[in-house]
């Protein structure tokens, strides 16, 4: 891989902030034409005014509760303490509005987004309807929020997720792509990570990130050491793992936005790698999982 592409790909905590945002990143600033995501730190009583522009968005409480007030509604986040203590409520606010954010006990808080056409009513997303899925076996079990994954929660054409990997597992894996359009096999979509790493006491914890090219014209080749408040841009390629140190939780939220008519996260499994999914019926599932649970949530089996 080259310097440059690393440098281009990774952008550990603080390289992407811009303005109130401690993470800005567009279409324009990722160099393609859909996703992006935005993370702000309000203070006690803090409040913070965006435009959404030709770009849906979810504002998702990483840690923290907020007011959204948007197109004449006021919706109430309760939140949760942090991301690995909760599932959370959403609002989802369309194209072409104001939204105002506002706490009055502060916190951090995504912006998840992505270019749309169409303009859907605003609406509140609440914890209890965010199916939980256990994804994985053995070493591979991760917990996956499927808070507006395709099919689940109306977008135009945002898919985000949140995963929780425990620490000394391995996600994302096998490593897998969607930078193709091939129907009903493979769908072509841009993807962000954003990480928050649990620490052991005091001691900061950190992950690993590995993005390999899938050939000829997809290109992306990153492998990144990545710490809480990290961002990994995946324009294409195969990603995976996403390895958790030992002692150390990993979270990541995806965020996911293509070209295609159709909403719908398809994916293709790296040829080398296929074959671990056949090996899980014969596995455990990690006893540390389910991480948490929302009040009355829909489950969804492990797989």
């Amino acid at each position: 891989m080259t310097s440059t592409q690393h440098q281009r790909h990774h952008l550990p905590a603080g390289t992407a902030a811009d303005g109130p945002y401690a993470v800005d990143i567009g279409p324009d600033s990722a160099g393609w034409g859909h996703a992006g995501l935005r993370v702000i730190d309000l203070s006690p009583d803090g409040s913070h005014t965006f435009a959404t522009g030709d770009s849906e968005w979810i504002v998702l409480p990483l840690s923290g509760g907020c007011t959204v007030a948007t197109e004449g509604e006021h919706f109430e986040l309760h939140g949760r303490r942090n991301v690995f203590t909760g599932v959370t409520d959403f609002v989802y606010v369309p194209r072409d509005a104001r939204a105002t954010i506002a706490s009055g006990t502060g916190g951090r808080f995504a912006l998840t987004g992505a270019r749309c056409a169409r303009r859907l009513p605003a609406r509140y997303g609440p914890a209890s309807g965010v199916p939980v899925e256990l994804r994985g076996r053995g070493s591979c079990s991760r917990q996956v929020n499927n808070f507006a994954a395709a099919g689940v929660f109306p977008c135009d054409k945002l898919i985000a997720v949140e995963v929780l990997t425990p620490g000394g597992n391995w996600s994302s894996y096998p490593p897998h792509k969607h930078d193709e359009h091939r129907p009903g096999e493979e769908s072509e979509l841009e993807e962000i990570y954003y990480f928050e790493i649990a620490a052991h006491d005091s001691t900061p914890g950190l992950g690993y990130q590995r993005v390999s090219p899938s050939g000829p014209g997809h290109g992306t080749d990153v492998l990144a050491e990545v710490r809480g408040g990290d961002a990994v841009l995946i324009p294409d390629g195969w990603h995976g793992p996403s390895i958790a140190a030992p002692g150390h939780d990993m979270y990541y939220l995806n965020v996911m936005a293509g070209p295609g008519t159709e909403r719908e996260w398809l994916i293709r499994d790296h040829p080398d790698h296929a074959w671990i999914r056949g090996s899980w019926p014969d596995q455990p599932l990690d006893p540390r999982l389910p991480r948490y649970t929302p009040p009355s949530a829909p489950s969804v089996p492990a797989r």
